[in-house]
């Protein structure tokens, strides 16, 4: 039986530091648990610009397109903004997602009993709180033609085209009420069906899975804009919300901090299987690079441990030791050990980047007893 296969794209800013992390937890599965991954490293980013002159080299492509996982940690940096917007770091990663054909990102947010008083919002509306947004990731608005800046006149004029087909729709709700069924069984799809015509399609064919191959599912619909208010107002009515491209992502940046801290959230991409089953898939934390704090020890690994964590259940068919992880994760959390990004008024004990991970190792061999 072969090992499984990981790619490690360490990419730019706290990204080498949070990996760091990670590989703590690859290398302790090896030693305590005799889970061995084949692993391999790379550039992505401006790292990758910086060697190669590109965010993602096509030898880089060809490896991710191969292995069973990508993990990645971020990419970008202000030294990188006077690039052409061609080559910016941020299009190897948008490269990575269109070529592998990772069309649904799954953002969990998950509110660590811990961490509840961290939040903007009451206890009372986040303690508990379990949602995940699934997001079309390859199509919409991101990536629909024509788009640019043209001159009309005497004027300049930015276009970016709404564009969905059915099919592309379909997949992404299939994944959603796919989920649904693991969780607590509801979906919620939210789109602008009242101004726009590929919302309305959107509904349309959302509730036509629904109806053909899903009824066991229960499916609301709600308006995007509704559904960022119902967020804020109360998170915990929802169980899994699919949307689209440019919906999700501010959606689930609005639910990333219902949980305190981008520190916390991790995400999965995923696609279609493989020969071996396995869809192909890239995992990643919802953060940015932080250039403001790289190489400081200051950043938080929770959430590339958990993106680890999501590769452990939706790759490898590992969801005990998922559990195992999370479960790490929350006790370190509740016994107060706290990065900057966590230093609220309630207090914590103050550590870095490394002594994080230290930690969770030591919350993964106590679980072992």
């Amino acid at each position: 039986m072969t090992n499984p296969t990981l790619l490690i794209l360490a990419g730019d800013g706290i990204g080498p530091e949070v990996m760091a992390e990670v590989k703590k937890i690859i290398g302790w599965y090896g030693d305590r648990r005799g889970v061995t991954f084949d692993v391999s490293e790379d550039l992505v980013g401006g790292c990758a610009y910086d060697v190669h002159g590109v965010p993602l080299a096509d030898a880089t492509m060809a490896k991710a397109q191969e292995v069973d996982a990508v993990l990645l940690g971020a990419v970008g940096g202000p030294k990188y903004d006077v690039l052409d917007f061609s080559v910016k770091p941020e299009r190897g990663l948008l490269r990575l997602r269109k070529e592998m054909d990772l069309f649904a990102n799954l953002r969990p947010a998950q509110c660590f009993d811990a961490l509840a008083d961290f939040s903007s919002l009451k206890r009372e509306i986040v303690a508990g709180l379990d949602i995940m947004i699934v997001r079309e990731l390859t199509s919409g608005v991101y990536f629909g033609e024509p788009r640019g800046i043209f001159v009309e006149g005497n004027e300049r004029v930015g276009i970016n085209t709404q564009r969905y087909t059915e099919s592309e729709i379909a997949r992404v709700a299939r994944s959603a009420f796919e989920l649904a069924r693991k969780r607590g069984n509801r979906v919620c799809s939210m789109e602008k069906a009242n101004v726009m015509e590929s919302g309305v399609l959107w509904r349309e064919v959302v509730t036509k899975v629904h109806a053909e191959e899903y009824p066991d599912v229960a499916l609301s619909h709600m308006y995007a804009d509704n559904g960022a208010m119902q967020l804020v107002r109360n998170p915990k009515q929802f169980d899994v919300i699919v949307t689209d491209n440019l919906f999700g992502d501010v959606l689930s940046d609005a639910a990333a901090m219902l949980t305190g801290s981008l520190g916390m959230l991790p995400s999965a991409s995923l696609g279609l299987p493989m020969a071996n089953g396995r869809p192909k898939a890239l995992y990643e934390p919802v953060h940015g690079s932080a250039p403001d704090i790289a190489g400081q020890g200051k950043a938080n690994p929770i959430a590339c441990i958990l993106s680890f964590a999501m590769a452990l259940r939706y790759s490898f068919d590992m969801g005990a030791e998922a559990d195992r992880v999370e479960a790490a994760v929350a006790k370190v959390l509740a016994d107060g050990l706290r990065t900057a990004d966590l230093m609220g008024a309630e207090g914590g004990t103050p550590i870095g980047t490394t002594q994080m991970g230290d930690a969770i190792i030591a919350a993964l061999d106590a679980s072992l007893v």
